[in-house]
C-alpha cells in the first residue's frame, strides 16, 4: 500500500495526482461545479458504504479526499483511520487547487451550487435573523435564535455540522447525483 501524508499541499498533490485515487466527498452538487481531475464523487454522509471499496482502492495506490477547503476531507480522513484506511486531505480543497490556477473538471450541465460552508452560514444567519425579528412581537421566537447559536457551538466543539447533514440531502445539492454503485465498482477494480 503507497503511504501519503496526512495532508498534501496543492503543489504536492498536482505532481502526484497520477499516481493517487482522489476521492471528493462534497454533495453531488457541489462535485458538479468542478472537480478535480479523476476524482471520484463519494459524498462525505455515504463513506460507510465506500469502505470495502476505499480499502481496496489504498491497496494499490494513496487516497487523496478532497472538498471545497478541507475540513470535510479531514473529516474523512478521520473516519477511514478509525477503518484502518491511510488517508490525505488536500490542504485548502478545492478553493486551493483553483486558486492556484491548477485545473478542474467540470461536467456538462453542471451548475453553480454554493459550497457548504457558505450554505450553512446562510441558513444559520438567516434563521437566527428571523428569531430576532420574530422575536420582537413574539419573545418565545427568540428560542429559535438561541437554539441555532447553540447548534453553532456544539458543531464547533465537536468538528460536526447537523446543519451541513440536513442541507445535503436537498435537491439542489443531489442533482446531477454520480451513481454511487458504479463509483464503488470502479475503485475495487
Amino acid at each position: 500500500m503507497a503511504t501519503t501524508p496526512t495532508a498534501l499541499t496543492t503543489d504536492e498533490a498536482g505532481e502526484r495526482l497520477d499516481e493517487l485515487t482522489v476521492i471528493d466527498v462534497r454533495t453531488p452538487g457541489e462535485y458538479a461545479t468542478g472537480h478535480l481531475p479523476g476524482a471520484h464523487n463519494i459524498p462525505l454522509d455515504r463513506l460507510g458504504e465506500a469502505v470495502p471499496a476505499l480499502r481496496s482502492a489504498a491497496s494499490r495506490a494513496g487516497l487523496l479526499m478532497v472538498c471545497a477547503s478541507g475540513n470535510r476531507s479531514a473529516q474523512a480522513c478521520a473516519a477511514l483511520a478509525e477503518q484502518g484506511i491511510t488517508a490525505a486531505t488536500l490542504t485548502g480543497g478545492t478553493h486551493a487547487w483553483v486558486q492556484h490556477g491548477l485545473d478542474v473538471l467540470r461536467p456538462e450541465g453542471g451548475r453553480a451550487v454554493w459550497a457548504m460552508e457558505r450554505q450553512v452560514r446562510l441558513a444559520a444567519g438567516s434563521l437566527v435573523l428571523t428569531g430576532l425579528v420574530a422575536g420582537r412581537r413574539w419573545p418565545a421566537a427568540r428560542l429559535l435564535s438561541a437554539g441555532i447559536a447553540g447548534g453553532l457551538v456544539f458543531s464547533a466543539l465537536t468538528d460536526t455540522c447537523g446543519m451541513a447533514r440536513v442541507l445535503a440531502k436537498l435537491p439542489y445539492n443531489r442533482a446531477g447525483a454520480t451513481d454511487l454503485s458504479a463509483t464503488l465498482a470502479a475503485l475495487q477494480d
